[in-house]
């Protein structure tokens, strides 16, 4: 079992596979893109593989596949069966953008990953364009719908991003009242590769809170899980729910039981902070599993208390893009 300094149990890893992304939302990277890493530098399918059976052993019981996109890379099939057949694992996600999941619907429904968030910032198609600064409208509202008809259980996060789609929370809303979906509303973070600086948000979780319930006051919130980064609602006559994620206010720190593994082999125990290890190098190496084993409970054992502790000791941590940190 994996124990922090805090004394907070790690059971979940998000397992980035690629930094690579067929979008370029225009939050969380230039036009231009950023430096990708190169093949060499990123882990192989073997790789991942071993690094979540190791992470299962050492008390991981969920995992979710980030990017980039994930379904960028295009072994990331093998990967998940691999992960469905192994012992111990209870849960296996997806965070994507939808674009490149549609010809994979149906095997990952049989092996049993039906866990999928799909980022999406806007329901209007000209912004929706804007932000992504592509045509995929059409092709991600067809994966998204198929999704919901084969009954994955499919959360939808948005990003509220000030001047920009904040006319849409209300519309969002609408996938939650005609079908079994989670909308979710992020706070704006600050990881865009260096295309925007702030230190502080507009538009908080209150700000998104107050939004939603001057439209619909009949509601309740629900009771969530003690590690749950989302706050939860049930509006009355809505299929789905709503929620709220202060990923920038970051009051869900306390109870944190999250680890990131990035595709290149940082270990970052918090989006905040730098990397702790890399352990690209170690699963390349001889005796691979005790080292690897002893980098991360290293890790997690200098682990920051809160968000806010964490970007102290590091300034530089807004210059990164999410798609290289991990989702």
């Amino acid at each position: 079992m994996l124990i922090d300094n805090h004394n907070r149990t790690i059971n979940y890893l998000r397992l980035a596979v690629t930094d690579r992304c067929n979008l370029r939302c225009n939050y969380c990277m230039p036009s231009e893109g950023i430096r990708f890493a190169k093949k060499e530098q990123l882990l192989t399918t073997e790789e991942l593989c071993k690094v979540s059976e190791l992470m299962v052993a050492e008390g991981i019981d969920k995992i979710r596949i980030t990017g980039g996109e994930p379904f960028v890379r295009k072994d990331l099939m093998q990967l998940l069966r691999f992960l469905a057949g192994l012992e111990g694992l209870k849960d296996i996600s997806i965070t994507t953008n939808a674009t490149l999941i549609g010809p994979h619907i149906e095997e990952l429904k049989e092996l049993g990953v039906t866990n999928v968030n799909v980022s999406l910032d806007a329901i209007d198609r000209e912004n929706f364009k804007r932000i992504t600064r592509r045509d995929q409208y059409d092709l991600v509202f067809h994966n998204l719908h198929q999704l919901i008809r084969e009954g994955f259980n499919v959360r939808v996060n948005c990003i509220v991003l000030d001047g920009q789609n904040t006319d849409e929370i209300i519309p969002m809303l609408q996938l939650a009242k005609e079908f079994p979906v989670s909308v979710r509303f992020l706070e704006e973070m600050p990881f865009n590769g260096g295309s925007k600086s702030f230190d502080h948000i507009r538009w908080d979780h209150r700000k998104i809170l107050e939004t939603i319930l001057a439209a619909y006051p009949d509601y309740e919130k629900l009771q969530s899980p003690a590690t749950s980064t989302s706050v939860n609602y049930k509006i009355a006559g809505h299929k789905g729910t709503f929620g709220i994620i202060p990923s920038f206010s970051r009051t869900f720190c306390g109870s944190c039981n999250r680890l990131r593994i990035t595709a290149k082999g940082d270990v970052i125990t918090c989006l905040y902070g730098k990397p702790k290890a890399n352990i690209r190098d170690l699963i390349r190496g001889e005796d691979s599993t005790e080292a690897v084993s002893r980098a991360v409970r290293q890790a997690i054992g200098n682990r920051a208390k809160t968000g806010f502790e964490a970007q102290e000791n590091f300034d530089t941590v807004f210059e990164n893009s999410m798609t290289s940190i991990g989702g």
